[in-house]
């Protein structure tokens, strides 16, 4: 795969936007490129913009046949824009029974069922699951709520090398004045409004 970051590479400021229409966002790109995804009503979920998805898969590059962990997925954004750029699968991870619903919807919606896996649990019991089942990942997303982001790092650091094949990324959302590195090199921290995106690999030893 291509490496993430390079040159100062701009935020896209054509095609992708999120619609105009309060609750909804859109897939910016690929095989479900402008189809719309749908928020819980009255949630608290705050779905990566459509302008923010666009810069960080643009970095990342071509995502054929991936493995993908979407960790705090919400409505799925991340997940399903990675499956519509390629991905051959993705495992969504959401707390909550309601979002948990809406993100199957929005599954159901893009025809994504065969190559989805949501699992409805706080992400530190997924991550058991996920590491007694051996499974592991290209990519990893991680986007928790803002407040639990210093706990989520703790948590993840020393699961990573087991749960990122080597070479693998993993993408971390935070608010702009956090650095969140995981105990690695960050390859790519660049901050979107108010919001930072920061990627790291996972090195073999």
């Amino acid at each position: 795969m291509s490496r993430p970051g390079g040159g100062g590479r701009r935020l896209p400021t054509g095609g992708g936007g999120d619609s105009n229409q309060p609750g909804m966002v859109r897939i910016v790109a690929g095989a479900r490129r402008s189809r719309r995804l749908r928020i819980p009503p009255g949630s608290t979920v705050r779905p990566t913009s459509g302008m923010v998805r666009e810069a960080i898969f643009d970095s990342l590059g071509p995502l054929v046949d991936f493995a993908v962990l979407d960790l705090f997925a919400g409505t799925g954004a991340m997940g399903l824009e990675a499956l519509s750029r390629g991905a051959a699968r993705c495992v969504f991870v959401e707390h909550d029974r309601k979002v948990a619903e809406v993100l199957r919807e929005n599954i159901r919606d893009l025809d994504y069922e065969v190559e989805s896996r949501v699992i409805v649990a706080d992400y530190r019991t997924a991550l058991q699951e996920l590491g007694r089942a051996g499974e592991s990942f290209d990519l990893l997303f991680v986007d928790p709520p803002y407040k639990m982001l210093t706990e989520a790092e703790v948590t993840l650091e020393p699961a990573v090398p087991s749960l990122v094949h080597e070479g693998g990324v993993v993408v971390l959302e935070s608010d702009k004045a956090s650095h969140p590195t995981l105990g690695a090199v960050p390859v790519f921290n660049r901050v979107y409004g108010d919001t930072r995106v920061t990627m790291v690999t996972r090195r073999g030893c």
